[in-house]
């Protein structure tokens, strides 16, 4: 767990960055690499929307690997955040009828691999 835990915070904490240099002008990013409709500004405020969340998942995620004894309780919470972010926007692209495999793959492994884990983190 340990190992997608700093995977996936800090592909997170990567895919922020980027897209905030992107907004702000500071780096240009090919048009293949976007989302349909990204230039919609409802649909980039959707997808602004999960910044909150990702970097929650992510900090408690980073903090989770670091932590002592209270790395389950953090671990269980990053962990099912990350699986709610991937399914929020799995679904967003399925009611809007948007199947692009590279957007989909990671959200679908975001949404699942926590599973893994979660079960038994909730046990105890």
């Amino acid at each position: 767990m340990r190992w997608l835990l700093l995977v996936t915070d800090w592909g997170f904490i990567l895919y922020w960055s980027v897209t905030a240099l992107a907004a702000a002008h500071v780096i240009a990013l090919p048009a293949e690499w976007m989302f349909r409709n990204h230039e919609d500004p409802t649909v980039a405020a959707w997808n602004w929307s999960f910044l909150p969340l990702d970097l929650a998942a992510s900090v408690l995620g980073l903090l989770a690997v670091r932590a002592g004894a209270a790395w389950k309780g953090l671990a269980t919470v990053s962990l099912a955040l990350t699986s709610c972010a991937g399914l929020m926007a799995v679904s967003f692209w399925a009611i809007s009828g948007d199947f692009d495999l590279s957007w989909w793959a990671p959200n679908l492994f975001l949404m699942a691999w926590p599973w893994i884990f979660l079960p038994g983190l909730m046990r105890g």
